[in-house]
């Protein structure tokens, strides 16, 4: 087929590389303007923009798409058979939906209707969902509401992290794209009517979606920790300073300590969670200080059983 492609972070990027492998053509990539990275302010491509260009296709990075008439004029010149969306990060417009014969056909990180939205993967993990998967869908107007093709599930383990579950989905992701543009190009897949009942929404993450709860268990804390790496992370406070969890487990030690008591035995951070669960916090971070293993924190910082972690109204 001759396709355009959109997409931006690297989770796109094996799905573009699969599509080109099949034997499609790609005269044009699409992907967000390139943002300033990290503290130097360094203006980088996108990932998507650096495998394009790389390959030698064309890269356009509009600001915007509605009222694009460039861009407009330009892919009627084009006329793909499909234009493919990959974790674009953009509204597509409807002239873009209805300008394909194959339609906007998307992939998206999760089990549709399930997770709908901006964070599918991390929303599955730190929700306790035992499955997950990609599903190919054609685009509409909503929120990833369009007509579903074909889907490939994954299993959730206990260990299952954010950055392992990222690489699953977007090397299945890229299968998933070349099977189904080959199943819609031979008749062979029909497109299914998501159910809005069954619906979940996975909002974008905020900062605050990494404050620790002690209200939670400590297996509902775990799977959050694991589905917010590596952004936004775990955090509480103790001693009025926050205090950045790096690495944690869900630990089983006898207390009868209110939730968000902090429990030392045998140089060990317990954290005392809902229903007396806990969690061992095995890597911490303090304000201005260095991450560190917790007996060397606890040696440092001379911190004592009994002490409150996280403020009063979030306990």
């Amino acid at each position: 087929m001759r396709l355009v492609f959109c997409g931006t972070p690297q989770f796109a990027v094996p799905t573009l590389e699969a599509l080109l492998a099949a034997g499609h053509e790609i005269p044009l990539v699409i992907s967000q303007p390139d943002k300033p990275v990290g503290r130097s302010g360094e203006i980088n491509p996108t990932p998507v923009k650096r495998a394009a260009l790389a390959r030698g296709i064309v890269v356009t990075q509009p600001e915007k798409l509605k009222h694009n008439e460039s861009l407009r004029e330009t892919l009627t010149q084009i006329a793909p058979d499909a234009i493919i969306v990959v974790a674009y990060g953009r509204i597509i417009p409807q002239w873009m939906l209805d300008l394909p014969r194959y339609g906007c056909i998307n992939g998206h990180g999760s089990l549709l209707p399930r997770w709908r939205g901006a964070a599918p993967i991390q929303w599955a993990i730190a929700s306790g969902d035992t499955e997950t998967g990609v599903t190919t869908m054609r685009l509409n107007a909503g929120l990833d509401t369009g007509p579903m093709l074909m889907k490939w599930a994954v299993t959730i383990t206990p260990q299952t992290t954010s950055p392992e579950l990222f690489q699953t989905l977007s090397t299945i992701g890229a299968d998933l794209m070349v099977k189904t543009l080959a199943g819609l190009e031979a008749g062979l897949v029909t497109p299914t009517e998501q159910d809005d009942a069954q619906a979940t929404l996975a909002p974008i993450l905020t900062r605050d979606d990494a404050r620790i709860l002690f209200t939670r268990t400590a297996t509902e804390i775990d799977q959050r920790f694991r589905g917010f790496q590596p952004w936004p992370g775990a955090f509480t406070t103790l001693r009025g300073k926050k205090l950045i969890v790096h690495a944690m487990h869900v630990a089983e030690i006898y207390t009868t300590d209110a939730p968000g008591t902090l429990v030392l035995r045998d140089g060990v951070m317990f954290a005392i969670c809902a229903n007396g669960t806990a969690i061992a916090l095995d890597e911490v971070q303090t304000e201005g200080k260095k991450r560190m293993p917790a007996d060397e924190f606890l040696r440092g910082f001379q911190i004592k059983s009994g002490e409150a972690l996280g403020e009063a109204t979030t306990q």
